[in-house]
């Protein structure tokens, strides 16, 4: 009897198999997958890091004329690392020393790195003067 209790036994106990080579080569792969992942998101945070919004508006292409309005394209960068919220880009057309127009952009945020483009329209030609671009204000998150 005592020998059929110990196959019994035996038996109960979980068989350990040898993995195959798939099985070693998928592992290894997600492995390095998610290393790579690691290493890029704390080199992202390293570079980045807990540096103030630095935003940045410039125009971004040629003025275009379109049934008496002028399309004037632009883009705000933020180098900085931290995240800016409603970044306020501002616009001034001066003709002859004399502020004729001005337009106004509103952006909810831009993360550290982000740049997004918009146009400001006019109904003077910006070539007639004087165009100032420039970032008026944001929040901090």
């Amino acid at each position: 009897m005592s020998q059929l209790n110990r196959q019994s036994n035996l038996s109960k106990q979980p068989q350990q198999r040898e993995r195959s080579l798939a099985e070693w080569v998928t592992f290894a792969i997600s492995l390095i997958v998610l290393l790579s992942i690691v290493v890029l998101v704390f080199s992202s945070w390293l570079k980045v890091g807990e540096r103030p919004p630095v935003l940045v508006l410039e125009r971004s292409g040629e003025v275009r004329q379109i049934e008496g309005k002028f399309y004037v394209p632009f883009t705000v960068t933020n180098s900085g690392g931290e995240t800016a919220n409603t970044v306020q880009a501002i616009a001034q057309l001066r003709i002859n020393g004399e502020v004729k127009e001005t337009g106004e952009q509103q952006f909810d945020f831009l993360a550290g790195g982000e740049a997004e483009e918009g146009e400001f329209i006019f109904s003077h030609n910006p070539q007639d003067g004087e165009l100032v671009l420039r970032v008026a204000s944001y929040q901090k998150p």
